[in-house]
């Protein structure tokens, strides 16, 4: 979990997210980890959410200047 700090894409915010899920739900992530990793997955939804909603701004202005 060391990309706690550096940008990282939503691609690959998603895939993390994914992975501790996967984790979670095949009880490979013991109780010694669930905090660490649900604090984790905190952070990974606000980047997925930041990174959507930007997207989202971009391409209402596209659209907006393209509107006649």
């Amino acid at each position: 979990m060391a990309k706690t700090k550096k940008h990282i894409s939503y691609s690959e915010a998603v895939a993390e997210l994914d992975s501790i899920l996967q984790r979670l739900r095949s009880g490979e992530l013991g109780i010694d980890d669930l905090t660490t990793s649900t604090k984790r997955a905190k952070e990974l939804i606000e980047i997925c959410r930041a990174q959507l909603m930007q997207t989202k701004q971009e391409l209402d202005t596209i659209i907006d200047s393209t509107t006649l």
